[in-house]
């Protein structure tokens, strides 16, 4: 049995031929959004990545294979439920066992770049947990990311997160952070996090220029492109700390830890903003996806002239 990615037969030809692919994951529609809404959310991402001149090649486990690229029986399979959350520890257990489950951050993007992909878009990045100083909770994604050389395209990391221990440890581990047209590092609902972005960059052709480099120079180490929720979809700030505040204290009653919390503290957004959240996370993955599209363009377009 095949344990490698195994890409559609479009995104299979599209790498053959030098054309530009972006990763799309299934953790945000199988365990992010509701049902119907995830379903129509996964076929605008895919649309809009190919109105801007990629192909989509969203990743999932199916029957214990790693897919990239998916089928639409098999993207309503992902958005109908029941699928694991697999970070990329699981991926052998799930491989191994025969297992269906919707891949993270850090398992999208080690099967996108084993499958030879570049560009990758997602809503927010995993980071540093609140309190890890005593929890030791930190995202695999990070680690995935000092690791896998791949662009991958988000608004920053979630406000429920220590953001600044989080840039801390990207900077630890020789990770580029780039804010896309701003100078602030985005939180997720928010546009500003309070942070400063480490770098501002402005267009998909500099991004590119940036990965080219970072790429050649070798280290193996991805970049992150922190773009900030469009400006008419962001969260109210006021709404924002208030349900956060409300979330974190809620977390702390029911003694939710681990993999628990961030599913947790969403659903607790989701509810409390009377579903503010969720438009907001829809736009900006959306804005994510567009984005990674015109950045893997220009990337293919710059590999082409070499």
């Amino acid at each position: 049995m095949p344990y490698r990615p195994t890409p559609s037969a479009e995104v299979a030809d599209a790498l053959a031929e030098g054309r530009p692919v972006v990763a799309l994951e299934s953790t945000l529609l199988a365990h992010g959004l509701p049902a119907p809404d995830n379903h129509a959310v996964a076929l605008e991402l895919e649309r809009l990545v190919r109105d801007s001149g990629a192909v989509p090649a969203t990743v999932a486990v199916l029957d214990g294979r790693p897919k990239v690229g998916l089928s639409g029986p098999e993207l309503q399979r992902v958005c109908a439920g029941g699928l694991a959350k697999l970070s990329r520890r699981d991926l052998g257990v799930a491989l191994g066992l025969g297992l269906d489950g919707a891949t993270t951050v850090a398992s999208t993007a080690a099967l996108a770049n084993a499958a030879g992909i570049e560009v990758f878009a997602t809503g927010g990045l995993g980071g540093v947990h609140r309190g890890a100083r005593d929890s030791w909770d930190v995202s695999a994604d990070l680690g995935v990311l000092a690791a896998v050389p791949i662009v991958v395209v988000c608004s920053g990391v979630k406000s429920i997160l220590d953001v600044a221990a989080t840039l801390e440890q990207l900077e630890t581990l020789s990770v580029p952070v780039l804010g896309y047209g701003t100078d602030a590092f985005p939180g997720f609902y928010r546009r500003d996090s309070g942070h400063p972005a480490p770098w501002r960059i402005d267009g998909p052709g500099r991004v590119a220029d940036v990965a080219m480099a970072h790429f050649e120079l070798g280290g193996g180490a991805g970049i992150v492109v922190a773009n900030p929720v469009p400006v008419a979809d962001e969260l109210d700030g006021e709404l924002h700390d208030r349900v956060l505040a409300e979330g974190l204290e809620l977390v702390r009653e029911r003694g939710i830890r681990g993999r628990d919390v961030t599913p947790a503290l969403l659903a607790h957004f989701h509810s409390a903003t009377e579903r503010a959240s969720l438009s907001c996370n829809v736009a900006l993955v959306k804005s994510n996806a567009e984005l990674a599209a015109r950045v893997a363009v220009e990337l293919r377009a710059r590999r082409g002239t070499r």
